[in-house]
């Protein structure tokens, strides 16, 4: 099969290293030293997934024929780094991505396009130009148009050493994946690993408050929360109670299924290298969502404003400033 994967980054470059050492011939898009290593050496895949070094073309432009398009860029990028491939509309697309908003890029650019949604739940890191670590192995969960799902799930199932399940509620999925997405903000806040987030009391605390109010939030719009990893009825109902010793359980939850490698989440690594992070397609998203359901989000809206503080001042917060920042949000940490 030739595949284009649209952003070789850490997800990115995982998938295109997969199908490559499934055998299929991959194209990728790759900025700066990023894209040259890979042209001039491949990509390095290491982790949990073993290791390999996989040979693919890097390309700027995305010339058909194409038999499937791999969005894997940050949300925010999605409308820029499509333009790269407007000359395959109609080929299937598969959206691999945090936060919301690609499958509508994707459908603004290449309207003939058939769009699949992967949510994937496997971390990986870029550890290097053209390196990339899988620091937990994990399923993906694949939704959306039948035509791409068809293309999408029996290539991605003879490719990954993970379970590939697809299922029909992929909204009520998203917003389960942007429940778990909150572990971003805080390791981008303060350069800690998650699991190191977690382990610390009071930005557990704060991690478990923004997660309740996603749950609240979505409910409100009447997603659905679809079963996704280890996040299932009981987590949502975790975090609706309002315990929050209940609540704490479900970030915990998530570190523990992350294993002992630390895991520094994708917003903090687009920290460490420079780039604008996709804060406003995570806790952004639920801050929205929010305003239109009227519901209060202060710890999520003091997420969004510390990261983009950390972008532009490059310095992180101890976990003393965080809790004094979310105290002035108007939500007492240990409430």
């Amino acid at each position: 099969m030739r595949i284009a994967v649209i952003g070789a980054g850490a997800v990115g470059g995982t998938l295109a290293a997969l199908f490559a050492r499934a055998g299929h011939e991959v194209l990728v898009t790759a900025r700066s030293e990023q894209g040259a290593t890979i042209a001039r050496e491949g990509i390095a895949l290491t982790g949990a997934w073993g290791s390999s070094i996989a040979r693919v073309a890097v390309i700027e432009r995305v010339d058909p024929p194409v038999e499937l398009l791999v969005l894997a860029t940050k949300t925010h990028d999605s409308a820029e780094a499509l333009t790269a491939a407007l000359g395959c509309d109609g080929a299937p697309v598969l959206v691999v991505q945090n936060g919301l908003g690609g499958a509508d890029a994707v459908r603004a650019a290449l309207p003939r396009s058939p769009v699949a949604i992967g949510l994937a739940l496997f971390a990986a890191s870029l550890v290097g130009p053209g390196r990339v670590e899988v620091t937990a192995g994990a399923p993906l969960t694949l939704g959306g148009d039948a035509a791409a799902v068809a293309v999408a799930a029996p290539l991605l199932r003879a490719s990954l050493p993970a379970d590939v399940t697809v299922i029909d509620d992929v909204l009520g999925a998203q917003w389960t994946k942007l429940l778990v997405n909150q572990v971003n903000a805080l390791p981008a806040i303060t350069g800690r690993s998650v699991q190191q987030v977690v382990a610390d009391d009071g930005l557990r605390r704060v991690l478990a408050q923004g997660m309740r109010e996603t749950v609240l939030v979505g409910l409100a719009l009447g997603a659905g929360f679809a079963p996704l990893g280890s996040i299932g009825e009981r987590e949502i109902e975790r975090l609706r109670s309002g315990d929050p010793a209940q609540a704490e359980l479900v970030p915990r939850s998530l570190a523990a299924g992350m294993g002992s490698v630390p895991n520094p989440a994708s917003t903090l690594q687009s920290i460490r290298r420079g780039r604008a992070t996709e804060i406003d397609a995570l806790n952004g998203a639920v801050v929205d969502a929010a305003a239109r359901v009227r519901v209060a989000v202060p710890v999520n809206a003091a997420m969004v404003a510390l990261v983009h503080e950390v972008e532009r001042s490059g310095r992180f917060l101890t976990p003393a400033e965080v809790l004094a920042r979310v105290d002035n949000s108007g939500v007492r940490a240990g409430d």
